[in-house]
């Protein structure tokens, strides 16, 4: 009988602090390849730090993260190797303004995998194409709507040809008739095999692309389990809560049982 596979992501022991504020409890957390999780919770729960935390762009004090079988340390080539498998998707975009859609897609795998010029514009119009923003290759982000932008930071990390996709509330920015744009690029990547960590508020989104569905409050993942049991039986009390304030803010329907 053959060996399952070892997690792509896995996090043991997770401690990290501002100052005294202790942000991250003790968060442990395994992810299989391909696999799709969904991350809630109240603001301030440590959702965008556990996030940040799996490419180093915050620092974790104690414990243990491991991303395809590298370890995330001080070591500055472990770091980079894995930034070039982990591809992160902003709040806020964080694409660079000067830089055409096109270049700001080809920056990195020029710079970083060493692709042929041509090649690394190839692929991106393929990416562009796929997130469905072709037209606007040669416009700069300052002309296009949040969620063009949106699409484009996609495409972007895409263009590094990651093992595994973080996104951080990559909706909340947005007006309302441009969230479902972003979130149908985001269902494509699920259905094409994505490891993905999602930290967002949209539930039908989670209920719909979700393998899993953590809850955290407070620093801890107090809750997990996939969407059909999450949503319709939740254990912890500070869940219950939680669901019951979001979904009627949501208009997602209610689940009872």
């Amino acid at each position: 009988m053959s060996e399952p596979a070892a997690p792509i992501i896995r996090i043991e022991g997770l401690h990290k602090w501002y100052g005294d504020y202790h942000v991250l409890c003790g968060i442990d957390l395994e992810v299989a390849k391909g696999e799709r999780i969904v991350i809630c919770g109240p603001s301030g729960s440590g959702k965008s730090t556990l996030i940040r935390c799996l490419n180093r762009l915050e620092e974790h004090q104690r414990g243990r993260i491991v991303v395809d079988g590298i370890e995330l340390t001080g070591n500055l080539r472990h770091i980079e190797a894995v930034r070039r498998e982990v591809g992160m998707v902003f709040q806020h975009f964080n694409l660079f303004p000067h830089l055409t859609v096109l270049e700001n897609c080809t920056l990195a795998p020029i710079r970083v995998r060493r692709q042929p010029v041509a090649e690394a514009k190839a692929a991106a119009r393929v990416l562009l194409e796929r997130v469905r923003i072709a037209e606007q290759a040669d416009k700069f982000p300052g002309q296009l709507s949040g969620g063009q932008q949106q699409r484009v930071a996609i495409a972007r990390a895409l263009a590094m040809k990651p093992k595994v996709m973080l996104f951080d509330e990559p909706t909340s920015a947005l007006d309302p008739e441009m969230v479902n744009e972003v979130l149908e690029v985001m269902i494509g990547l699920a259905r094409d095999g994505m490891t993905m960590l999602v930290v967002t508020h949209e539930m039908g989104f989670a209920k719909s692309v979700a393998d899993r569905v953590l809850f955290m409050d407070r620093g801890e993942v107090v809750e997990q389990a996939p969407p059909a049991s999450f949503f319709t039986n939740p254990r912890s009390e500070r869940t219950k809560l939680f669901l019951s304030q979001i979904l009627s803010h949501t208009g997602v329907p209610k689940n009872h049982g």
